[in-house]
């Protein structure tokens, strides 16, 4: 399986976003119908709203692809 991460400029990112941000959906549209038609889940639970609040620790599903959720790393 496919690993990708995507590390949080703010305190969250929209599920939507984040399928856009890792290359998995080409527009918010695509990313739209991905999650209408229960294909991504967040955490281990299939979501269904494009507008979830992705966190620091969390984990997507998607087409094969495993997003995790970071924060920056301060040095």
């Amino acid at each position: 399986m496919e690993e990708k991460k995507i590390v949080l400029r703010d305190d969250f990112i929209k599920l939507g976003q984040a399928l856009k941000a890792a290359g998995i959906a080409q527009s918010g549209v695509e990313a739209k119908f991905m999650i209408q038609d229960g294909k991504a889940s967040v955490n281990g639970e299939v979501s269904l709203q494009r507008g979830k609040k992705l966190y620091d620790g969390d984990e997507v599903l998607c087409g094969g692809v495993r997003i995790r959720i970071e924060k920056p790393k301060l040095v």
